[in-house]
């Protein structure tokens, strides 16, 4: 090998090298591949996942929470199943309990 072949193959492994890496600015650019750390700081996340328990070797328990509001689902390996939807935030479950000892009817006063 001389030493114009092996600048040769510098050269062009540099550029190959450089095209990935155009490429995978090009697609993050708009939106594919994973999303930075910084980039998600910008704007409150909707739906984030408070807790999961293994029921068994193929079913899955989780609570997932969305706008302040909580959703109990069993994931399986090829279903899905909602056991509980709109489940109050826990503090304001506590509120909802001191509240059901107040009467339920408005008393009219005239």
């Amino acid at each position: 090998m001389t030493l114009g072949n092996i600048l040769y193959a510098v050269v062009a492994l540099v550029f190959v090298l450089g095209l990935f890496g155009l490429l995978a600015l090009t697609a993050r650019r708009f939106g594919f591949g994973y999303q930075m750390a910084g980039n998600n700081s910008r704007r409150k996340k909707r739906i984030s996942l408070i807790e999961t328990m293994q029921l068994d070797t193929k079913r899955r328990l989780v609570l997932l929470k969305r706008d302040n509001t909580e959703h109990l689902v069993i994931l399986g390996s090829s279903s899905e199943l909602l056991i509980e939807s709109f489940i109050p935030e826990l503090d304001k479950f506590t509120d909802m309990r001191e509240a059901s000892n107040l009467p339920m009817t408005k008393e009219k006063t005239e």
